[in-house]
């Protein structure tokens, strides 16, 4: 086997952990969260997976961008949730039902959404963009449907022994994740460098932006839904975006660099906002007390 197939492998198994733990904590009712509110639904997939994608599309033919780069903006906003999200996420301490359910509720809509949202750009530019609903719904259901519903599961059946494994999980996850992503970035560092300028950093650092913009203000009255959301639209499904990629532009070798360009600056711009917030309801909440 060879190294990169073993990397990509540990890649998948961290990913599918960082679920699993996740979904240790989580009930049948926290994963139907949002389907039973349609109105944050509504607003959720607004945020995702109409605006993101004509602020994308607008973004790509509007600059001088390498094509691999408007080929990953547009790709990246296609996409799904990552499934390695909402434990950031739940760090800065926001509701469980509502991470857990706009993750479950992304995973299972980016069945439908994602490839009648190409088939529509495929007929607005005149081209023969396609993604089979099948690569897609293998995705979501291995890297998130699967593992969500067993920690579910084992949180329901035996709830004490769901929260012994959890912490064990979590980290192992954490782990393997490290252990698979700092030999991709070493290895595809030059191509990398290759794609900075141009206004590549900026058109990515928009794209970024304007997420956390639109998630922040379609996320509702409640302060903890409106990061969520805000870091949902602004972080995306690598796997997708690169399956779509590899779909319709399998030429374009640089896709995979520019997933993984973006994936650096949305992970600083992301913290930062994460850091701002924890920070503003801070001292919000010390105020109150006051």
């Amino acid at each position: 086997m060879e190294l990169t197939t073993i990397i990509i492998l540990v890649l998948k198994v961290s990913i599918v952990l960082t679920v699993f733990g996740l979904a240790l904590h989580a009930t049948i009712d926290d994963a139907l969260y949002l389907f039973r509110r349609p109105s944050e639904l509504f607003r959720s997939i607004m945020s995702m997976n109409v605006i993101m994608v004509l602020f994308a599309t607008s973004l790509a033919s509007s600059f001088g961008l390498h094509p691999a780069v408007r080929i990953a903006l547009v790709t990246l906003a296609l996409s799904p949730v990552p499934p390695i999200l909402p434990k950031k996420v739940l760090k800065a301490g926001v509701h469980a039902s509502y991470t857990i359910g706009l993750l479950t509720a992304a995973a299972l809509l980016a069945i439908i959404i994602v490839p009648l949202t190409v088939k529509l750009l495929a007929i607005a530019f005149g081209r023969d963009y396609f993604v089979s609903p099948a690569v897609v719904a293998k995705l979501v259901l291995i890297s998130v449907l699967l593992p969500m519903a067993v920690g579910i599961a084992i949180q329901h059946i035996s709830p004490v022994f769901a929260e012994r494994i959890a912490g064990p999980v979590s980290r192992v996850a954490t782990i393997l994740l490290l252990v698979g992503v700092l030999p991709i970035l070493l290895t595809a560092w030059p191509a990398i460098v290759s794609l900075v300028g141009n206004g590549t950093i900026l058109a990515i650092a928009a794209f970024c932006l304007m997420g956390l913009l639109t998630g922040h203000l379609l996320g509702g009255p409640e302060p903890d839904h409106r990061i969520v959301l805000a870091h949902c639209t602004a972080s995306r499904h690598p796997g997708v975006a690169l399956a779509i990629a590899h779909a319709n532009f399998p030429q374009e070798k640089l896709a995979f660099a520019a997933v993984l360009l973006y994936m650096l600056v949305n992970t600083v711009i992301t913290t930062l906002y994460l850091t701002w917030r924890r920070r503003h309801q801070s001292g919000f909440t010390g105020a109150i007390k006051t």
